[in-house]
């Protein structure tokens, strides 16, 4: 494990902000009792801070389905508002699926945000994108995937960020990691990612993964199956709503607006009697 990497604020106050989209509002991980009934890598490593070291206050800005422009409109100044002490971000995973998108000019933009951040005197964590094995449909996209995580292996290094190289996790490789859209993480995933981000900060934690046996073998008719499956749940309607010009996120608030002192006990799931979920 990393040396710890964190630090009160000159104040001794230490506020942990997340931002970005679905990665981190916590999609696939599904909790009715959390706000916008998701969990989430990101409340996961909140909850352990404060259990490491009580004391620490979170909030998280991320709403699915974002894209860059929206995060830096949307989330950075309410971010830096909150004169956080650690921010993480994930951006841009779905300006990279979006057809046209000039990777180039997406790459200026995130340096942009993540200067900001940085100067913020905040601890920031970035995050490469996994190259999600979906479809033969998405396999010209590995390029523009690639061409993103060099950037930001480079913005991380220029800035001085921690950097979580999610592409490099083999365990991600497990169909068992991804809820059934095959795009988001599951349960699994995401505890498995908090796990990875308190490792790189140096954080003792008592994230515990499962260990799996080898996935059983499926056979054509099954896998079949579930491509139609996958086809009509998800595919279809993501199209669908690309065509009408709507997004999953267009009526959701952030799941955390305002920093939450996070008990060190029961997690935030202590917190839900007085913060309504939708």
């Amino acid at each position: 494990m990393a040396e710890n990497l964190l630090s009160p604020g000159a104040d001794g106050r230490r506020v942990y902000v997340a931002l970005g989209d679905s990665f981190t509002e916590g999609v696939g991980d599904y909790s009715t009792r959390l706000p916008n009934g998701v969990r989430g890598w990101a409340d996961r490593v909140a909850e352990q801070l404060a259990k490491a070291d009580p004391g620490w206050e979170y909030a998280n800005l991320a709403i699915r389905s974002k894209r860059l422009r929206h995060i830096i409109a949307e989330q950075l100044e309410p971010a830096l508002a909150m004169e956080p002490t650690l921010i993480t971000l994930y951006a841009g995973g779905n300006d990279v699926l979006d057809i046209g998108t000039d990777i180039h000019a997406l790459m200026k933009d995130y340096e942009f945000l993540v200067a900001r951040l940085a100067a913020s005197g905040a601890t920031v964590v970035l995050f490469t994108g996994f190259d999600v094995r979906v479809s033969a449909l998405l396999e010209p996209l590995k390029k523009r995937n690639a061409v993103y995580n060099q950037r930001v292996r480079e913005v991380a290094a220029r800035y001085e960020a921690v950097l979580v190289d999610y592409w490099c996790f083999d365990a991600f490789y497990d169909p068992r990691m991804w809820d059934s859209d095959r795009l988001h993480m599951s349960k699994a995933g995401h505890k498995y990612l908090a796990g990875q981000v308190l490792d790189q900060l140096g954080v003792q934690h008592q994230v515990k993964t499962k260990d799996w046996a080898p996935p059983a073998k499926v056979g054509l008719r099954d896998w079949e199956r579930r491509q139609r499956r996958w086809v009509r749940d998800w595919v279809l309607p993501l199209f669908a709503r690309k065509l009408r010009g709507v997004t999953l996120g267009d009526e959701l608030s952030p799941r955390w607006p305002e920093p939450v002192r996070v008990p060190p006990k029961a997690g935030l799931k202590k917190l839900t009697a007085r913060i309504p979920t939708t």
